[in-house]
C-alpha cells in the first residue's frame, strides 16, 4: 500500500505540477498587474471590515477559517521536511510560491464569491465545484472536483495533521498515540456537529492567538541568535540557486520541495481557500479576494518563515541527498518533522521548547482538521443540491474521525504521502479550471478598482460586467 501511494504521489507531483503552480502564479500576477503588491494596503483595510449576517460570516471570520486550513502542520513539520530533502534553498522557493500564489488565491476566491449561493439552511456556499459548473458549464468536471475534495479533505489530509499532533505530544510528554487519537476525535466531534457558525467562531478565536504566539517565540529565538542572521539569509539564497557548494546535490530538489511544501502550506491554487471565501458577507466579490490573498502571506511569509528561521539559526536540521547521504546532520537519528522545531526551541529555551511546539502544533493542526471538514462538507452540500442525501454528511463525520484515528497511529511518511496525493489532485483540477474561467475574476478586480478610484464603496452588478449565472448577485440588485 505504501509503495503504491508513493508511486501515485510521484506521478501527481511530477515536474509538470511544479511548473504549473509557479507559472500560474506568475501569469495571474501579470494579469492582475501584481495586485499582491499594489493592493497590500487594501488587503489590511478589508481584513477588518464587514460584519457577519444570518447567511454569512465576516471577512475576518472567513480569513480565520481560511487560515485555519492554511496554517497547520505544514508550517512546522512541513518546513522541516522541505529543508531535509531540498536544503535551505527550499525556503526561497516557498517564499516564491507565496508571492506569486497570492494572485492565484485572489482569482480563485473572487470566483468563489461571484458564483456562491445559499444552501437549504440559508447559509452561503461556494467553491471550485460551484464556479466550475456555473462559469465553465461542465457539471461532470464540477462533480469530479467535489468528489476529489471530499476524499482529499475528508479522508487523506486530516491524517497528516493528526499524525503531527500525536508525534508532538509523544515527543513532549510521552503521550501514547492512541490516547491522542481519542482526545482529537472527541474534540473534533464537538466542533463539527455544531455547524458552520461554530466552526467560524472557533477559528476566529484560536487562529490569531496561536499564529501570533508562534511568531513571537520565533522572534525571540532569532534575536538570541542574531549574529547568525546574515549568514542564514545568505545560505537560503545561495542554496536556492546552487551557489552553496555543500548543497549543490539538492538544487533540483530545492525547487521541488519548496513548491510542494509551499502549496501544501499556503494552498494557493489548491482550491481549498475558495470555500471559506464564499461564506463571507461582502458587498463586492473582490473584497474577499484581497483578504484571501493576504492569508497566503500570513501563512508562508510569516509562519513558515518563523519555523525556517528557528531551524536554520540554531542549526537544528538535517539535509539528505537523493542518494541517502547526509549533507548536514544537526540532528542525527531524528526523523524530519516537528521534532526538528522542538529541538530548535529547546536548544535556546531549555524545558520550554518541546512543550510549546507540541501545543502550537496541536492548535495549528487541529484547526486545520476542522477547516478540512468544512471544505468537505461544502462539497457534500454541492452534491446534495438536487437530490438530498442527508446520510452523506453523517458518513463524512464518521469518515474524518476514522481518518484522524488512522493518521495518529501510522508512520509520518505514510501520512504525508497520502496528504500530498490529496493536495496534488485538487491542485491539478482547480488550477486548470481557473485558467480557463479567469475572466470574471479579472473583470471584478477592474470594476472594484474603478469604483474605489471614484470614491465609492464598491458594489457588484454582474450583468453590467457581462458576467452570467451569478444568480446570487443578480438577485441583490
Amino acid at each position: 500500500m505504501n509503495e503504491f501511494v508513493s508511486m501515485l504521489n510521484g506521478i501527481i507531483w511530477s515536474p509538470a505540477l511544479i511548473y504549473l503552480c509557479l507559472g500560474t502564479g506568475l501569469y495571474f500576477s501579470i494579469r492582475t498587474r501584481f495586485m499582491q503588491v499594489r493592493g497590500f494596503g487594501e488587503m489590511i483595510r478589508l481584513m477588518f471590515s464587514g460584519k457577519s449576517s444570518e447567511s454569512g460570516v465576516s471577512s475576518f471570520q472567513a480569513l480565520a477559517m481560511s487560515l485555519s486550513g492554511r496554517v497547520g502542520t505544514g508550517n512546522i513539520a512541513g518546513v522541516a521536511t522541505a529543508i531535509t530533502f531540498g536544503g535551505p534553498g527550499a525556503i526561497f522557493w516557498m517564499w516564491m510560491v507565496a508571492f506569486l500564489g497570492a494572485s492565484t488565491a485572489f482569482v480563485e476566491s473572487t470566483l468563489a464569491q461571484i458564483y456562491k449561493e445559499r444552501d437549504d439552511e440559508g447559509m452561503y456556499r461556494g467553491g471550485p465545484a460551484y464556479y466550475i459548473e456555473k462559469c465553465m458549464g461542465q457539471k461532470w468536471y464540477a462533480w469530479i472536483f467535489a468528489v476529489a475534495t471530499v476524499i482529499a479533505t475528508g479522508l487523506l489530509l486530516p491524517g497528516v495533521q493528526a499524525n503531527s499532533i500525536a508525534s508532538g505530544l509523544a515527543n513532549a510528554w510521552g503521550v501514547d498515540t492512541a490516547v491522542s487519537a481519542a482526545c482529537i476525535v472527541i474534540l473534533l466531534g464537538f466542533i463539527i456537529f455544531g455547524g458552520v457558525k461554530r466552526i467560524a467562531l472557533f477559528a476566529e478565536i484560536v487562529v490569531p492567538f496561536m499564529a501570533l504566539a508562534y511568531i513571537l517565540v520565533a522572534l525571540v529565538i532569532v534575536l538570541l541568535n542574531i549574529d547568525h542572521l546574515p549568514s542564514m539569509i545568505a545560505l537560503i539564497f545561495k542554496s536556492a540557486f546552487g551557489l552553496e557548494a555543500g548543497f549543490g546535490a539538492v538544487l533540483g530538489m530545492a525547487v521541488q520541495w519548496g513548491v510542494k511544501r509551499g502549496v501544501y502550506s499556503n494552498e494557493a491554487g489548491q482550491g481549498t481557500g475558495p470555500h471559506p471565501a464564499a461564506a463571507a458577507e461582502v458587498s463586492h466579490p473582490a473584497k474577499q479576494g484581497y483578504v484571501q490573498a493576504f492569508s497566503v502571506y500570513i501563512d508562508t511569509l510569516f509562519v513558515c518563515s518563523a519555523t525556517a528561521f528557528m531551524l536554520l539559526s540554531t542549526g537544528m536540521y538535517n539535509v539528505k541527498a537523493p542518494d541517502g547521504s547526509m549533507l548536514a546532520n544537526g540532528l542525527p537519528g531524528v526523523e524530519a518533522g516537528a521534532g526538528y522545531t522542538q529541538a530548535a526551541v529547546e536548544s535556546v529555551l531549555p524545558g520550554f521548547g518541546s512543550t510549546f511546539v507540541a501545543l502550537a502544533l496541536f492548535f495549528f493542526a487541529f484547526t486545520t482538521i476542522v477547516a478540512y471538514y468544512y471544505m468537505a462538507e461544502t462539497n457534500i452540500a454541492y452534491i446534495n443540491r438536487k437530490v438530498h442525501r442527508p446520510w452523506l454528511s453523517f458518513v463524512l463525520k464518521i469518515g474524518i474521525m476514522a481518518a484522524v484515528t488512522y493518521g495518529s497511529v501510522k508512520s509520518a511518511g505514510a501520512a504525508w504521502d497520502l496528504g500530498d496525493v490529496g493536495v496534488g489532485l485538487m491542485a491539478w483540477l482547480n488550477i486548470i479550471a481557473i485558467l480557463i474561467i479567469q475572466k470574471p475574476a479579472l473583470l471584478a478586480l477592474k470594476d472594484y478598482e474603478a469604483q474605489k478610484k471614484a470614491g465609492k464603496d464598491p458594489t457588484f452588478n454582474p450583468e453590467k460586467l457581462g458576467i452570467k449565472n451569478a444568480a446570487f448577485w443578480a438577485s441583490k440588485k
